[in-house]
């Protein structure tokens, strides 16, 4: 072996190790000499992207979760179908509706020119989530991000089909799914007050269609079931406060004055559920378990703490670690792995 050669194995091994140290030890001002600004960097483009169209917002905000669930907080969400590996986590049926990847390609040219090499795609994804949700939240939802991530080289639909819960889980589904993430009851309540944004697809909310009274508003169903016979799999809005009001009009008219201009992250998903007007099965089962509907209830009553509790449970979610060995790297673009390792 040369010297030469010798020595570039080195710098290898130096830096693989001073990585996979890095994602061991998050923190706030990790980028602070690397790259300084970066946050700044994220935040404009955020910003300009949620005032062209708020439901940005909504995507970012169900990125973070799509992402941190499966395999840790990696980015491997964002890697496209290649020859090689056809069936990424984006492609698993479970993902259906995941947007704001062409923000974070936007995003990340942004950064690689200020910085070329330095920030990881998976700290660009959180960075975003967070602003988005101050952004959606009007400044309420708020926290600081640890950073210095490691982007993922490993991409399975399998994966985010056996780790993510499904909109059609029962409450003993979904707390042994985020038991197995660590997370406990009251956080997989004040999580899916995620749902107080963003649409859904007709296809996961098909069983919604056909469920009782005790379950389901009748005129919200009717509601749904027009709107789903519309096409083959359209959306509707997560929150019936985001509705058209001429829907909402024509099935349950008293819910009129609690329509809204503008998506906003509150608690209202909560109120919503109390009153049998949530989108999925997976948000009514929350009401079929004492602790469960416990904290529906709190949250209702207080969306103050949810504000404070829904910042710390996103924290909590950006902590979930790469899977032991896994290997990282600083992707140059976020949909493919670098193809030569620093």
């Amino acid at each position: 072996m040369t010297m030469r050669l010798a020595a570039a194995v080195v710098v290898m091994v130096v830096v693989a190790a001073a990585a996979m140290s890095v994602e061991a030890e998050l923190s706030v001002d990790y980028y602070k000499k690397s790259c300084p600004g970066v946050e700044n960097v994220v935040r404009y483009h955020v910003a300009k992207a949620l005032k062209a169209n708020r439901k940005e917002g909504a995507a970012l905000v169900r990125l973070i979760f799509h992402d941190c669930f499966v395999r840790g907080c990696d980015a491997s969400v964002l890697l496209d179908p290649t020859a090689e590996n056809p069936h990424t986590e984006k492609t698993a049926p479970i993902n259906i509706g995941l947007a704001a990847f062409e923000l974070i390609d936007e995003i990340k040219a942004a950064v690689e020119e200020r910085c070329p090499g330095v920030v990881s795609c998976a700290d660009i994804v959180i960075y975003a989530a967070r602003d988005a949700s101050i952004l959606l939240s009007n400044g309420h939802v708020h926290f600081d991000v640890l950073a210095g991530r490691l982007d993922g080289r490993v991409s399975r639909a399998a994966d985010a089909q056996r780790d993510l819960p499904d909109s059609t889980f029962t409450i003993s589904e979904l707390i042994r799914n985020f038991r197995r993430k660590n997370f406990t009851i009251e956080e997989l309540v004040i999580l899916s007050g995620a749902h107080a944004v963003g649409v859904g697809h007709c296809s996961s909310l098909r069983a919604r269609l056909t469920a009782p009274p005790e379950q389901i508003l009748p005129g919200y169903r009717s509601l749904l079931a027009g709107k789903c016979a519309a096409g083959e799999d359209p959306i509707v809005p997560n929150n019936v406060r985001d509705e058209d009001p001429a829907a909402v009009a024509a099935t349950i008219p008293s819910f009129l004055p609690k329509l809204r201009k503008f998506e906003f992250l509150d608690n209202s998903y909560y109120h919503n559920n109390l009153a049998r007007i949530v989108t999925f099965n997976s948000d009514w089962q929350l009401l079929t378990e004492k602790k469960a509907r416990g904290h529906v209830h709190e949250y209702a009553d207080n969306g103050t703490l949810w504000d404070e509790d829904f910042s710390d449970a996103l924290v909590k979610l950006s902590k979930l670690p790469l899977p032991p060995k896994a290997k990282g790297e600083i992707r140059r673009h976020c949909r493919r792995v670098n193809t030569h390792h620093y």
